[in-house]
């Protein structure tokens, strides 16, 4: 089944005023058109920014209450729609049924958070240094907000935007990434038949070098909130500061497994499989690396491939399917380009996967093997590069000095992991890993909605969505004192 994925502006289905249309293939067989839209232009995102304009002031002013129960109402859906909802995903975008049940679950989690925010609009209040007189912040929301997401998780990472910017009165002009764009337009619906007003929540259709160029400029957006590769939101944060247009920014990783020779092994390899090759690699917070102490490297290793090369590859609606496709064809080489760069870098080793096991993956479709590379110093393009693919590097360490220094030595720092039972370990990994995630004696992804998420250095530019802590992306701070002492008091130079 083929779906026309439209523009949705206050309200109406419309299609983007651009004769350009734009197919997002099914990834595990490409002659199949899941969707197709017209690309949205500057007009367009105009359109739906004055849409969102126009409903700011009475969304704003709805207790924060009432728009809980929309939320509440929003989770309720997302569970009638489940498994339809995954199933779109997985046509979309290709990772695993099983994974894109979770993806839909990590949604309702976030509705559901959010909605009791909603009951929990704290503010602070704060004693005064003058007498008779009282102080407190409250929060107010920022305005219109754009909000630009990935391919990878197609109604997860969306909601991570749309459900706590909705909670604190924001106004919003959503634009889904165009290899997911029916997962997208769904999740908006299922917003309006919770009960949005209209123009609360606009939809454009694009790609990014058109219609999220078009929300970067557009005068009427005040906030931009975007998840993608370090390369674009280094452009998103250009285009914004030089309208001083707020800006959050949620970009790669490359993310790395620790594994100490008091580690539980078991443990370890089951976490290295799950943390490399889930969603083929394609999360920003998969394990691309895997950092080993050389006395129990080789035993290791030889059960890791032993592991992977059990790995079923396939059609990720098939139920005993673990390794679905790659998302596109662009995505495909940009992996086989890695590959082949690996191969050619100084001493590393390929031992499993590339050009020489394609055989293990069927003839249509985005498909790639899962690859292991020995032997790779933390100076190679390998160790270094976002590949987003299921590609895995292998670097070995003699001391825990060592491994921390290999960890950190990367332009990234989202995620990271170690597996050890040293307690002592434990803190210092915790301390010393320049990373904005870790994880002990567990893979390198696994976020739950109720903790914050985001990175460092080239991860990230300081905010953290989910948790509590994504409401200060989506709402000003005002501070308030009401003098009641019936005379001028000045603050510093009475109070001594």
């Amino acid at each position: 089944m083929e779906y026309l994925s439209q523009n949705i502006i206050d309200h109406k289905h419309v299609n983007g005023s651009s004769t350009r249309i734009v197919q997002s293939l099914n990834p595990a067989h490409p002659q199949q058109v899941v969707s197709s839209f017209h690309e949205s232009s500057a007009e367009d995102v105009h359109a739906a920014a004055l849409s969102a304009k126009k409903a700011f002031k009475a969304w704003s002013l709805w207790p924060a209450q009432e728009r809980a129960k929309i939320l509440y109402k929003t989770a309720e859906l997302l569970m009638k729609y489940k498994e339809d909802l995954a199933t779109l995903e997985t046509r979309e975008m290709g990772k695993t049924i099983e994974e894109t049940r979770g993806d839909v679950q990590e949604a309702i989690d976030c509705a559901l958070l959010y909605a009791g925010e909603g009951r929990r609009w704290f503010g602070q209040t704060i004693p005064s240094e003058l007498p008779d007189k009282f102080c407190m912040t409250v929060r107010r929301p920022v305005g219109v907000c754009g909000l630009i997401t990935a391919w990878n998780f197609p109604i997860a990472v969306p909601s991570w935007k749309i459900i706590p910017a909705l909670i604190c009165g924001n106004t919003l002009v959503f634009k889904p990434a165009e290899d997911a764009p029916h997962s997208g337009q769904r999740l908006v619906e299922i917003l309006i038949e919770a009960g949005l007003p209209k123009g609360v929540l606009n939809l454009v259709q694009g790609t990014g070098e058109i219609t999220g160029e078009a929300l970067l400029h557009c005068e009427h957006i005040d906030l931009i909130s975007f998840t993608g590769s370090t390369q674009t939101g280094s452009h998103v944060a250009e285009v914004c500061g030089k309208t001083l247009k707020r800006v959050a920014l949620e970009m790669g990783g490359k993310n790395a497994s620790i594994i100490m020779p008091d580690a539980n092994l078991e443990l370890a390899l089951d976490g290295i499989l799950w943390g490399a090759f889930a969603t083929s690699g394609q999360r920003c917070t998969a394990t691309s690396r895997l950092i080993i102490h050389k006395s129990i490297k080789d035993d290791f290793l030889k059960k890791l491939i032993a592991q992977t090369q059990q790995l079923r590859i396939g059609d990720g609606l098939n139920a005993d399917i673990q390794v679905g496709p790659l998302v596109n064809a662009k995505q495909l080489e940009r992996v086989k380009k890695y590959v082949e760069i690996g191969i050619n870098e100084d001493r590393a080793t390929l031992v499993l996967g590339g050009p020489n096991d394609i055989q293990r993956v069927p003839k249509e479709g985005f498909f790639y093997p899962p690859t292991i590379f020995d032997k790779v110093t933390p100076q190679m393009r390998l160790a270094r590069e976002e590949i987003f693919g299921p590609v895995l590097s292998v670097l070995t360490f003699e001391s825990f000095d060592e491994a921390l220094e290999i960890m950190n030595n990367t332009p990234y720092g989202l995620s990271s992991s170690i597996y050890t039972q040293d307690v002592d370990r434990v803190f210092k990994a915790i301390r010393d890993i320049d990373a904005g995630i870790t994880y002990i004696n567990g893979p390198t992804i696994g976020a739950e909605v109720h903790l914050p998420f985001g990175g460092v250095k080239n991860s990230g530019n300081g905010h953290r969505e989910a948790g509590s802590q994504v409401l200060d992306i989506f709402s000003e701070w005002k501070t308030v004192y009401v003098d009641y002492s019936g005379k001028l008091q000045r603050a510093q130079m009475d109070n001594n």
